[in-house]
Formats: C-alpha cells, sequence, structure tokens
C-alpha cells in the first residue's frame, strides 16, 4: 500500500478520520507523527506528505512525490537543494488563510481609521482624550496589491462596507468580482497616490521582494495607511518608519517584518500611529482555517490519486 505522512499540530481526531476516509478511498496509509525525531527517521518511506514538514527533512524522503504544505508561504521550500528529486510535486494550502487573514484585515485597519493607536498610547499614560474627525471604510479607496485568496477575501469584506477596491497583480486580472477595477503591477506607481490605504498580500518572490520602496512610499497621500499582512520582505521598513515619524502617511500595520521577530532596538517598536502583531494573521488559530486546511489537502489527494493536476499546485520557479 502506498504510504502517507501527516506532521501537523492542528490535526484533530475528526481530521485524522477525515484524512483516513480519503486515503484509504485512494489507496494510502496514513501515518501521523507528533516528534520531528520520529518523522526524520521514517521519511523515506512516504509517497505524500502533508503538513509542516521541516524543509532540512526532505531531502531525506527518497520516495517523495508530493508535499502539501500546510502552509500558504512557500518560500522556505523553493530551494531545489531541498528537494531529493526535482520531479517532486509541491502545493500548498492557499485558500484556508483567506477569512481569517481578511478579518485580521478589517480588524487593523478600522483601529487605524478610528485612530486606535493614539488612544492606546493616551490611556496608557493615563489620559482621557477624545480624537475628531474619524474616518470610515465606507467610501474608502483601497489599493490591494495582491488578488490571491487573502486578496480577494479582503476585497470582498471591504466591498460590503462600502469601499471602492483597486486590485493590483501580476497578470492585471482577476475573477473576483468585488475588485472595482483590477491593474497590472506596471500600474502601480499610478494608483497609488489615490490610496486611503494599501493593503499588501504578497507571497515572498524575487519580484515582490521591495515592492513597496521608498520612492513608492513617497507616492502615498498623506492620509494613507499601509497595511502588511504578506511577507516583510515587501516593505522598505526603514523607510516606512521614516514616513510615519515625519507624518509622511497617516499610519500603518505590519503583521510581517524582516526580520522575525523583530529586534529590540528596531526602530519600528516606537513609531507613532503603527500597530504591530507579530505574524498572527493566518496560522492555525481560526478553526476555519484547519478545516479548509484539511479539506482542500483530502480534495487534492483524490486528484492525486485519479492523476489528476493538483489545485493548489505551485510552481516553484516563480514561488506560489
Amino acid at each position: 500500500m502506498r504510504r502517507l505522512a501527516v506532521f501537523a499540530d492542528f490535526i484533530t481526531e475528526d481530521y485524522r478520520r477525515q484524512i483516513d476516509r480519503t486515503a484509504e478511498k485512494t489507496g494510502f496509509s496514513t501515518t501521523y507523527f507528533a516528534d520531528r525525531d520520529a518523522l526524520a527517521a521514517e521519511i523515506r518511506a512516504f509517497e505524500v506528505l502533508f503538513g509542516y514538514i521541516p524543509p532540512s527533512l526532505l531531502a531525506g524522503a527518497e520516495r517523495l512525490r508530493w508535499f502539501c504544505a500546510a502552509s500558504a508561504g512557500v518560500d522556505h521550500l523553493l530551494e531545489d537543494s531541498l528537494w531529493p528529486s526535482q520531479d517532486c510535486l509541491l502545493s500548498n494550502s492557499s485558500g484556508a488563510y483567506g477569512p481569517t487573514i481578511s478579518e485580521h484585515v478589517l480588524m487593523v485597519l478600522l483601529m487605524l481609521l478610528r485612530r486606535m493607536p493614539e488612544y492606546q498610547a493616551d490611556l496608557r499614560e493615563r489620559r482621557w482624550s477624545f480624537y475628531s474627525p474619524i474616518r470610515s471604510i465606507t467610501g474608502s479607496r483601497i489599493v490591494m496589491l495582491g488578488t490571491g485568496d487573502i486578496g480577494a477575501n479582503t476585497a470582498r469584506r471591504l466591498k460590503a462596507l462600502g469601499a471602492s477596491v483597486t486590485g493590483v497583480c501580476r497578470s492585471g486580472r482577476s475573477g473576483e468580482a468585488a475588485f472595482d477595477r483590477v491593474v497590472p503591477i506596471g500600474a502601480l506607481d499610478s494608483v497609488l497616490p489615490e490610496a486611503d490605504a494599501l493593503i499588501m498580500a504578497l507571497p515572498a518572490t524575487g519580484e515582490t521582494a521591495g515592492i513597496l520602496s521608498r520612492e513608492r512610499i513617497a507616492l502615498l497621500p498623506e492620509r494613507a495607511f499601509v497595511v502588511n499582512v504578506g511577507r516583510g520582505s515587501a516593505v522598505d521598513q526603514t523607510a516606512l518608519a521614516e514616513a510615519l515619524r515625519a507624518g509622511r502617511i497617516a499610519g500603518a500595520s505590519l503583521d510581517v517584518m524582516t526580520p522575525e521577530p523583530l529586534p529590540e532596538d528596531d526602530p519600528l517598536w516606537d513609531c507613532p500611529n503603527l500597530l504591530l502583531t507579530p505574524h498572527v494573521s493566518g496560522n492555525m488559530s481560526l478553526g476555519l482555517t484547519c478545516e479548509l486546511a484539511v479539506e482542500m489537502f483530502c480534495a487534492d489527494l483524490e486528484r492525486y490519486a485519479n492523476g489528476e493536476p493538483l489545485k493548489n499546485l505551485v510552481d516553484r520557479s516563480v514561488g506560489y
């Protein structure tokens, strides 16, 4: 019988039963691991892996044909030297994280619009303040940099609350109806000056590194907020900190930074009107995310067993 290994700490008994049913149906036996060393000792036997497999173990998976990462981002899995064979398939769990990360975006954007960083600073000093005016999502013009699962989920929620949303992506096309328009990356500089908020949900690739440069930060109007839930490598953090301190933009929220954890002496820590969260917008802390990840893996396992293309297949040469 063909063998499948699962290494993920979010797998409950219900999820085991779901995976086991699909595995049995497709001719696989499943082994669950809770210990890295135990997985390392047996990894050579498995054709399929699912979960958070340490990259350093992959080269020892001699029979590996497909690894389904439980994460959406796979930038840590792209190096050819990690893999036992270049024929191995890599897929991700993009599609599981849209709901939770888009809700995080709504939370921090509302906090910025309603001046919560200023209230938090005052309340720490036991000052009872009142700030006016505040701003609303209704009527805001949002630039969504990245139109995949996270971008589409965010656009739907923003649209429902009365915003107009311009999507920006490599192709300049999207099937998501919530975008008022979608433009290619080459048009990014032309839409930044009109943004009330720039939301970034990009994977880490050579093309996205440093995409929000000092020059592009300067294109944003003073009223603009920046929200990054993609990868920290996409932002010139030094330039962003300088813009916040000088009041050249209204505020920002970063859930991803470079490096992580953020060093204790990093200037971002005490920037005004900046919300920092320690890479928690996604992860497996929301039950729905876990449910979707398992459902997508099981659906792709059936496709794999039937010789059909994987829905969440990653092109390692481009990073998504």
